[in-house]
């Protein structure tokens, strides 16, 4: 009975193994089933938020901020997006306003695949309504808000291809410097598809405590903190009547410490920009400058720059070292033609507005008070405050100089300004064919400023000082002089009218129209006579004027002018201090004329208004200047600044002298 049949034990062999193998299948379907279960169960109950944390965390250790996200989610695939809302990031500790950047919603587009070989590749951002705060430090030791990043980590940098900001605010704030700028930031249209989009911006605000607009634009903002790229923009502002375009490219402009960028800067008055760049410059007419801007740490440079001043053109480099004490100003000046009225503002007055001239509406309304008053020597003050602010070293070459009233041919000017200490070596002038050549120092270390100026006239050509030509033509001689003057004041009017000193000028041999020696002479047959026959040329021996000149009233030491034809000499006073003169020229005529009435000249009034007329009341001291006619010969110091000629009938005064 328990023999089974080989048969039948084969068959019950191969049936028994089948049932376990079954079972087993029933449960691995049983776990995927549960596995995909769970997984869809995930899925549905998956919540991103619960990385914020650990995300927060990290961003914190890093910088050393809060950061904290409202809501987290990702879309994953090849190009993973990470989408994060209500976001907002901590300011620093010193700063009072508690928030230094927020967004409604950050979303950040990163390949997957790049990261597991450690590189950050981010074919877009898209921020909403983002709101960055850019602040200074109260100290000037500290860094701004935005160093935070600390060490860098080194490895492979962030590749970032696009930007995209949809309705975004910036704000730089620099209390110390009283400055607060709001721009609103925004992507315009990308040039290409695929392109980075521009960054349009536009906003007001304050600039060293001055109003001003700004609108512009740049190609990419995508290496914001990379130090080593460069950042293309393109800005245009406006700060009252000064309005500056600035296009090229900043290095981290974030710290701006290194740019170059072509500057366009125009406005009515140069003066202006003294509270906006701290740059003390002389009240100008309306300008208009073009040239390369840059900075590299402490210095800033405007170099190649051209363009026009009033009048004038101008261009050169210029320099500015901030950082020190004071910032100090280097600069080296070309004006090929050079309107010389353009230039008024070193002595505190206004251009001239007449005609086609140059000037801006403040310089018309000073121009009419000016000429409304009695007085012509500039009386503005200088600004002290703008003279201690700064030190400078500036050349300023004139190729050419228009000067319709005088005949100036070209300039060399060469400022110091040290400390409130100003020095001009030199200041010096073509005049006429010939120069003057000066030095000028002005003292504004202390509360009235204490002014010495020094100058030298050699070869100035008699005859082309006169603008008409057939004048000139009537006048020939080198003149020749010295001046020696300090005074003490604020302005020009009073220095010159609390100087002392010397101002002596001469000539040696040449020749005068006949027609102005009998003019001057009140000859009247003489005067008539060569008025209707036409005119023939005096010799001239020499003439000359010296002066004593003490607390503003210049004194006459000795004043005469001799020709072969008229011997003239004076006496008088000039009064620097109300402007005032009265001089007394008394001719002796050489030959005899029927109607030689030659009654003295007398020259007086005030320097805006003089007058001419003859003094018969000093008819009676034509024997009195026979006696002094001995007087005429010229100070021997003054003598050596003008070449009298050979000849024996050259000697200044000729036998008068002896």
């Amino acid at each position: 009975m328990n023999d089974i049949p080989p048969a039948a034990a084969a068959r019950t062999s191969r049936w028994r193994p089948r049932r376990p193998t079954t079972r087993r299948g029933q449960r691995w379907l049983a776990v995927l089933v549960f596995l995909l279960a769970a997984i869809l169960l995930l899925i549905a109950l998956w919540d991103w938020n619960w990385f914020k944390g650990p995300v927060e965390r990290v961003v914190q250790a890093k910088t050393g901020r809060a950061l904290q996200i409202g809501n987290l989610d990702v879309d994953l695939g090849r190009v993973t997006t990470i989408r994060a809302d209500s976001i907002t990031f901590a300011n620093a500790e010193w700063a009072r306003q508690p928030k230094m950047a927020s967004a409604d919603r950050v979303e950040i587009d990163v390949r997957v695949w790049p990261l597991l070989r450690g590189s950050v590749q981010l074919p877009e951002i898209r921020l909403t309504r983002p709101d960055a705060l850019l602040q200074t430090a109260p100290k000037a030791d500290q860094a701004g808000n935005w160093d935070f990043m600390g060490e860098s980590s080194g490895g492979e940098p962030l590749q970032l291809r696009r930007l995209h900001i949809d309705d975004g605010r910036l704000q730089f704030l620099d209390e110390r410097g009283r400055t607060n700028i709001q721009v609103a930031v925004r992507s315009g249209k990308p040039k290409q598809a695929d392109a980075a989009p521009p960054l349009l911006v536009s906003g007001k605000g304050s600039w060293q405590g001055n109003a001003f607009t700004l609108n512009g634009n740049t190609e990419s903002p995508l290496e914001l903190t990379n130090s080593g790229q460069p950042f293309r923009i393109h800005l245009d502002g406006r700060a009252g009547a000064t309005h500056a375009v600035a296009s090229g490219t900043l290095i981290n402009p974030f710290q701006f410490q290194r740019f170059k960028l072509q500057f366009r800067l125009s406005g009515q008055d140069m003066e202006d920009l003294y509270p906006l760049l701290g740059i003390a410059l002389p009240s100008t007419p309306p300008y208009r400058l073009d040239g390369q801007l840059s900075r590299d740490h402490q210095v800033w440079q405007y170099q190649k720059f051209n363009g026009k001043v009033g009048d004038s053109d101008l261009g050169g480099d210029v320099k500015v070292e901030v950082g020190g004490e004071r910032p100090r100003l280097t600069a080296n000046l070309v004006s090929k033609r050079l309107d010389f009225d353009d230039l008024a503002g070193f002595i505190g007055a206004p251009p001239k507005t007449d005609g086609d001239e140059t000037a801006n509406a403040e310089q018309k309304a000073e121009a009419a008070r000016l000429a409304a008053k009695p007085t012509i020597l500039p009386d503005t003050p200088y600004n002290l405050g703008k003279l201690r602010s700064m030190d400078a070293d500036v050349r300023l070459r004139a190729q050419r100089i228009n000067a319709p009233s005088l005949p100036l041919d070209d300039m060399d000017a060469h400022l110091f300004l040290d400390d409130g200490l100003l020095r001009l070596e030199p200041l010096n002038f073509g005049v006429a064919g010939g120069d003057i050549r000066s030095t000028v120092r002005m003292d504004a270390r202390r509360p009235q400023i204490a002014t010495s100026l020094k100058a030298s006239v050699r070869r100035v050509q008699l005859g082309r000082l006169f603008p008409d030509a057939k004048l000139a033509e009537q006048a020939s001689g080198g003149i020749g002089g010295e001046i020696d003057l300090t005074g003490n004041g604020n302005s020009i009017a009073a220095m010159l009218g609390s100087s002392d000193g010397t101002v002596a000028v001469g000539m040696g041999k040449g020749h005068v129209g006949n027609l102005i020696m009998e003019l001057a002479g009140l000859d009247v047959a003489e005067s008539l006579k060569f008025l209707f026959t036409g005119d023939k040329q005096i010799p001239l021996r020499c003439a000359f004027a010296d002066f004593g000149v003490k607390d503003g009233l210049m004194d006459s030491r000795a004043l005469a002018v001799d020709t072969t034809d008229t011997l003239i000499i004076g006496e008088g006073t000039v009064n620097l201090k109300n402007e005032q003169m009265d001089l007394l020229l008394k001719p002796r005529p050489k030959d005899i004329s029927i109607l030689a009435l030659r009654s003295p000249l007398r020259i007086s009034g005030t320097f805006k208004d003089p007058g001419f007329r003859p003094d018969f009341k000093a008819l009676g001291l034509r024997g009195a200047i026979a006696l002094a006619l001995g007087s005429i010969a010229p100070p021997a110091a003054l003598l050596a600044t003008f070449e009298p000629g050979p000849g024996k009938d050259s000697d200044c005064g000729g036998k008068y002298a002896k």
